[in-house]
């Protein structure tokens, strides 16, 4: 056997091995998940059904799933927004070299390498000492914003350091304005872009525990719902509630991919009509 041949098959493996490190605990919960009613928590199966989704819809003994969603869903909206618009802000700030802002942007990479509990400790502590109540709409905003705008903001530079200026320039010797140029020009360009940040935006809030476990208040977001279910729940509604949030997550980047093929396939008839002169 050749060495390249060789090393092509340990790579193989190993990325085999990967996928199902990765991949294997979120199968396997979903397989359990599809239990008949007297399932357990562990293989062996016993019976094939679809009784514990149809549980999760009924009211629940403990616990508040559904309005945990509901709670999640809506902060990461919250987060999605916010993280795009203030990227895209501090995106074109940073275009340009201003006093401290190499201090401003290590201040704001800082909070990456913080131990998340200790974010969620002590944006829980400011909100309670100043007597603004702690919520999941507002401290666990604040804090999942400490998570989710880093990584924005990282994007942004990089899309913004490979922009050609020349398209500014262009559309302001035609006699556009500033915001003109900025939404005409500017955003339309970085769309793709800016998908790829609401994706990241609302995916990391969506699954935030650490940052949200001392600022939600007393209302669970999904993630902290969760945990609280697996110390009083012992059936396989908890695995199908597993199964839901992950098919939820890849409906969401499937969504992203359909929104950038789209904008794809819309940028090339552009390009097609201006090469034919339509």
């Amino acid at each position: 056997m050749e060495p390249r041949t060789r090393s092509f098959y340990v790579l193989s493996v190993f990325f085999a091995l990967f996928l199902v490190f990765l991949y294997g605990p979120t199968l396997t919960i979903a397989i359990l998940s599809f239990q008949g009613p007297q399932g357990g928590l562990t293989f062996p199966m016993r019976g094939v059904s679809l009784h514990w989704f149809v549980d999760l819809f009924e009211e629940q003994a403990v616990g508040d799933i559904w309005g945990a969603f509901r709670r999640s869903f809506m902060l990461g909206l919250m987060v999605m927004v916010t993280t795009v618009v203030v990227s895209v802000m501090g995106g074109l700030a940073f275009r340009k070299k201003f006093a401290g802002n190499q201090f401003l942007f290590q201040l704001v990479i800082a909070s990456l390498v913080i131990p998340s509990i200790l974010v969620s400790l002590g944006v829980g502590l400011i909100f309670s000492q100043s007597g603004l109540g702690v919520h999941w709409a507002t401290s666990g905003f604040g804090s999942q914003l400490t998570w989710t705008l880093p990584f924005g903001l990282l994007i942004m530079f990089a899309v913004f350091n490979r922009f050609d200026p020349a398209y500014e320039e262009a559309a302001r010797d035609q006699g556009a304005t500033a915001w003109q140029t900025l939404w005409h020009v500017v955003l339309p360009m970085i769309a793709p872009m800016l998908i790829g940040v609401a994706l990241f935006g609302f995916t990391l809030s969506y699954d935030e525990f650490a940052r949200t476990l001392m600022t939600a208040g007393s209302y669970n977001t999904l993630p902290l719902e969760i945990y609280g279910m697996t110390t009083n729940v012992t059936t396989p509604v908890i695995f199908a509630l597993g199964t839901l949030t992950t098919v939820f997550s890849f409906v969401v980047i499937g969504s992203a991919l359909l929104a950038f093929w789209l904008m794809g396939r819309k940028r090339a008839k552009l390009g097609s009509d201006a090469g034919r002169g339509v």
